[in-house]
């Protein structure tokens, strides 16, 4: 029996399906992930990524976090692939009942899904570190420098976690709550070394455990269902 038959039939027996997936989703859009030979923390910049990427830089290298983010973390002309679309489709006809994404990009939103729970934030939403005034992916990507809230002059900061900073508790408690209640978790596109967010698997306790990645992770071990290669061309064929 084949990988992608097996996954369709987990599929059509279901309609208690999460998601939970990694940048794997969206490198088949083009857009790199961190971790890979090609990714971010392999390119050559005069501070690593995971500094630049942190709230003590933010807050001491403002106007280089900016070059940087804008360079390296925003992708305004990258559109759904399989993967994203297939999501969508699946929580239309409810089976799907949420996404767990690590990524920012926005994505899964724009390939229609509705219920996704963004762990590590979105490049979409903005806000004034000092007022709180919401700006959009626009205005950050059109100002020059430092973006300055136009209300009170405040930075205004991506709504994005950051190393040194904390996840969201309700985002947390969220992606807990359907990964707990899931009769069939699905992990894809994710090397699950990114904590505390890999942890949440470890509160699914359901058999139906499928994971998609195309190289190994730590809980391939666990998986129910092992699924080696490209999560876009396999959710094609579902």
């Amino acid at each position: 029996m084949s990988d992608v038959f097996t996954l369709r039939k987990i599929i059509n027996e279901s309609d208690n399906i999460v998601f939970f997936g990694g940048a794997g989703v969206s490198t088949e859009s083009g857009i790199p992930d961190f971790r890979s030979v090609d990714g971010l923390y392999n390119q050559k910049y005069d501070y690593p990524p995971e500094t630049i990427l942190s709230h003590t830089f933010f807050m001491s290298h403002t106007e280089e976090f900016f070059k940087f983010y804008r360079d390296k973390m925003i992708f305004r002309d990258k559109l759904p692939n399989p993967a994203h679309l297939k999501l969508a489709e699946l929580e239309k006809v409810g089976k799907l009942k949420a996404v767990i994404t690590q990524n920012i990009d926005g994505l899964h939103q724009a390939a229609g899904s509705r219920n996704v729970i963004e762990l590590h934030g979105s490049v979409h939403r903005n806000y004034c570190t000092v007022c709180g005034e919401f700006y959009d992916l626009d205005y950050i990507c059109d100002c020059d420098g430092i973006p300055g809230c136009r209300k009170c002059g405040g930075i205004v900061k991506p709504d994005v976690v950051l190393y040194e900073e904390q996840l969201d508790e309700e985002a947390i408690s969220k992606a807990i709550y359907y990964i707990e209640n899931a009769d069939v978790l699905i992990i894809g596109g994710t090397s699950l070394s990114v904590y505390p967010a890999a942890s949440f698997v470890n509160y699914y306790m359901g058999k139906k455990l499928v994971l998609i990645n195309k190289s190994k992770t730590p809980l391939d071990i666990r998986a129910d269902y092992l699924i080696n290669g490209s999560i876009g061309e396999i959710f094609s064929r579902i």
